[in-house]
């Protein structure tokens, strides 16, 4: 069986045994597998969306290739394949990183990212929720030095399983006590405060949390739960459909600046 059908039934068992684990250990046990808004998460975020975008960043990727050469310089191609995978996964998580914390800080890069803030539940698939063009733009910037530097044809498979199933992973409803290690690798512990509507500006990393620890912007308190997750202020107008929520970034409106939170926990 080749390695793109071995990634895609690997995501799959993991989302399974994520699901599991919310229903085994959850950490908000009022929360629904079924919540509202899980299908189009799902079916049109999930899998339809990624699946169009794949098609056109896969397009934008081989036209630079094929405008510069760069891949044909094979400038990673000698080093080893576990180099050029932790290589690729620390540089875009900090890109990530970087890239988060300015769309939490202006207003115009914030349209692009509220609706991945909008889910009022948080789980395993609630992360799948971001606008397009926040996904072209990340996602481009992510794999085309993959492709560009002459990284092995299996980093961008692998990375691309490790990106999905850590998201899954850092939006689940699940009880995790990871002690130490939460310093280190991101998890849910720290990852839902970042969705709470009562603490903003926090917890911007995605697979690595020493970021947020290094930057001075981690919180992770032990005896507290969030109230609420979703948009500070912006709940009740925010649209539910899919259709809208790609538009709403088109929608004028009078006061832009407050579109991104204000609030934080410093």
């Amino acid at each position: 069986m080749s390695l793109p059908y071995l990634s895609a039934i690997f995501i799959a068992t993991a989302a399974i045994a994520l699901i599991c684990l919310e229903r085994l250990r959850p950490y908000d046990k009022r929360q629904k597998l079924f919540r509202r808004g899980w299908l189009m998460d799902l079916a049109l975020y999930g899998l339809l969306q990624s699946w169009l975008l794949g098609l056109v960043i896969h397009a934008l990727i081989r036209a630079m290739d094929r405008g510069t050469g760069l891949s044909r310089m094979h400038i990673v191609s000698s080093w080893p394949m576990g180099t050029q995978l932790v290589f690729f996964l620390l540089s875009h998580d900090l890109y990530i990183y970087v890239f988060h914390r300015l769309q939490h800080r202006f207003p115009a890069l914030w349209r692009i990212h509220e609706a991945h803030h909008s889910a009022k539940q948080v789980d395993w698939i609630s992360g799948a929720r971001s606008h397009a063009l926040e996904i072209l733009i990340n996602q481009t910037i992510e794999f085309a030095p993959i492709v560009l530097l002459g990284a092995a044809p299996e980093i961008a498979i692998w990375k691309g399983v490790i990106d999905s199933v850590w998201g899954m992973y850092i939006h689940a409803n699940i009880d995790v006590r990871s002690g130490f290690l939460q310093k280190i690798f991101n998890g849910p512990e720290m990852h839902r405060w970042h969705h709470s509507r009562d603490v903003i500006d926090i917890n911007f990393a995605t697979k690595f949390a020493f970021w947020d620890f290094l930057f001075g912007t981690a919180y992770h308190p032990r005896r507290r739960k969030p109230v609420a997750y979703g948009l500070h202020g912006r709940d009740q107008q925010f649209p539910e459909t899919f259709i809208a929520q790609q538009l709403e970034i088109l929608r004028p409106r009078r006061a832009l600046s407050t579109a991104a939170p204000v609030l934080s926990h410093k």
